[in-house]
């Protein structure tokens, strides 16, 4: 019999989990059964968004987890000149959990950006193009993530969901717009 992981239901933005501090988690939780079978259906529910990054807040829990990954089939619609400028490549699938950033490099970069918790929506938003992350992967182990370009993005964009904040506080408003507009002017 094969194991199909079950697809959660994406929080949307005004619900207050995703403006709350997101509780951390010790090695015995992210250890347990529980924990491992969450990882898979929130890769799962990324997945079938489909988006590059998925975190707990995002599916109703206030826990200091996220997972990420940027497919290469995300990136075939954009062109090489698009790949470069924004320093984007392929991500494997990983689990980050209780993620701090530790460094991050004073240049900074603006691009589009969107959430699966505010759906059709996206506006500029200025990050720093490299940070260093220091979390807990799926098994309770301590890595450094070195992340640059869309990468430290992501890492970004994930960190603030777990500290209650979402790209809409970072965005210039002026820029706020649908998804069919930004298809339309300024992709």
């Amino acid at each position: 019999m094969t194991y199909t992981a079950l697809k959660l239901k994406i929080t949307q933005v005004g619900d207050p989990v995703l403006r709350r501090q997101a509780r951390m988690l010790n090695r015995e939780e992210i250890r347990n059964d529980a924990t491992q079978a969450l990882i898979e259906q929130m890769r799962e529910t990324m997945l079938d968004a489909p988006g590059v990054g998925l975190a707990a807040p995002q599916i109703g829990l206030a826990l200091q987890l996220a997972v990420i990954e940027d497919r290469e089939e995300y990136l075939k619609d954009l062109s090489h000149e698009e790949l470069a400028e924004r320093a984007r490549l392929p991500i494997p699938f990983h689990v980050i959990i209780n993620p701090q950033i530790i460094s991050s490099s004073p240049e900074t970069e603006i691009f589009y950006e969107g959430c699966l918790s505010l759906p059709g929506f996206s506006s500029k938003v200025e990050r720093n193009r490299s940070i260093q992350v220091s979390c807990l992967d799926h098994q309770g182990e301590t890595r450094l993530i070195e992340a640059s370009g869309w990468y430290a993005r992501i890492l970004q964009h994930e960190i603030d969901h777990l500290c209650g904040n979402l790209y809409i506080d970072r965005m210039d408003t002026r820029f706020f717009t649908t998804q069919a507009n930004y298809v339309r002017h300024y992709k």
